[in-house]
């Protein structure tokens, strides 16, 4: 399985973020659309990516405040792991476990294309074993009688 086929059935919604974006704004989008991260991008480019993990470590910084924690580019991770649609599921789970990454860009060339999310990782693999089991649940069933030798 491929980062693309993920892609095709997590849709298409993608949410960005400029970099000089207020963080206080930003987590605000994050918690009104429900989502752990977001992409930054400036000029047409990735420039990073905002995650849940560095809106809490500024709260901390800042005293448990955003308001004056300053724009989004201070605080985003600025060279994000990216992936492209041909790369195999199992080398996502690789990098998402050695990096500690629960998001990752999903670029063709310069182009972005989507995030991807340990969580959209984990249903995918689970879907995959899920039919793989049925099917050898269904040859196991189908499996043809064995002939008793007769004497």
């Amino acid at each position: 399985m491929k980062v693309s086929e993920i892609l095709q059935v997590k849709g298409d919604i993608l949410y960005t973020v400029s970099p000089d974006t207020d963080l206080a704004n930003a987590a605000a989008t994050m918690a009104e659309r429900d989502i752990g991260s977001l992409v930054v991008m400036e000029f047409g480019d990735l420039v990073g990516m905002l995650t849940f993990r560095e809106v809490i470590k500024a709260l901390h910084a800042h005293g448990g405040s955003l308001e004056s924690a300053g724009t989004v580019r201070k605080h985003m991770d600025d060279s994000p792991i990216t992936v492209t649609p041909d790369t195999e599921v199992n080398e996502v789970r690789r990098i998402m476990l050695e990096k500690h990454a629960r998001y990752l860009p999903v670029m063709n060339a310069r182009t972005l294309l989507g995030v991807i999310s340990f969580y959209d990782v984990a249903k995918a693999v689970l879907e995959a074993q899920s039919f793989e089991n049925r099917m050898l649940k269904a040859y196991i069933r189908d499996w043809p009688a064995e002939q008793m030798a007769e004497d």
